[in-house]
């Protein structure tokens, strides 16, 4: 079993993530990745990430690694934290990953606007750039959905060529799940990151 290393298909990806089961983990440990690989990250979020997750997944990175990790505030209107990041985008070199994480209510309806901005910003995303959203997945009621959780704007997000994952439990304890369209990947938690199961 050996730490698992995100190798993305697509450039632009939507996560939902089923509650408290490691999203902002997932999105810290691609973020070492990237760093670890000489890329930089911006991180835009409510509220940051615990201080005790963020240095047991970034342990391995070395201080100057570790500076190339840029967090911004989600907390004004949407439409500013695009230009925000695009403004990030033009000044600071080497952005290889943004991460969203919470970039939406956690439950409802995602507001249109807010889609919207989301689109504006994925067309001034440099092609090796990787555009990562993380999110609450919803939950089906109906049972017309194949998987009963399932990423909110799904239909927007895919016409927009948008990747989808899921992340989500499939039973108590460390085990993980990760699809993404067809293919599906188990993973274990631990405190330094996801580690691929057979």
């Amino acid at each position: 079993m050996g730490r698992w290393r995100f190798i993305p298909e697509e450039n632009k990806i939507h996560l939902a993530v089923e509650g408290s089961v490691g999203g902002t983990s997932l999105g810290l440990h691609i973020a070492a990745d990237v760093i670890q690989d000489g890329g930089r990250v911006l991180w835009i979020c409510e509220k940051m990430p615990d201080s005790k997750r963020f240095s047991q997944l970034f342990k391995n990175l070395s201080l100057i690694d570790a500076s190339k990790f840029h967090a911004m505030s989600l907390s004004s209107s949407i439409d500013k934290v695009v230009q925000s990041i695009i403004g990030a985008l033009k000044s600071l070199p080497s952005v290889k990953l943004i991460v969203m994480d919470d970039w939406c209510p956690s439950s409802g309806k995602i507001p249109s606007s807010t889609v919207s901005e989301i689109m504006l910003l994925k067309e001034k995303i440099p092609d090796d750039t990787i555009l990562l959203l993380i999110s609450k997945a919803s939950i089906d009621a109906s049972g017309e959905k194949e998987n009963t959780k399932y990423a909110r704007a799904e239909n927007k997000m895919l016409e927009n060529d948008f990747a989808i994952s899921i992340l989500s439990r499939p039973k108590d304890g460390p085990l993980r799940e990760l699809k993404t369209g067809d293919k599906k990947i188990r993973l274990e938690l631990t405190e330094e990151g996801f580690f691929e199961l057979n």
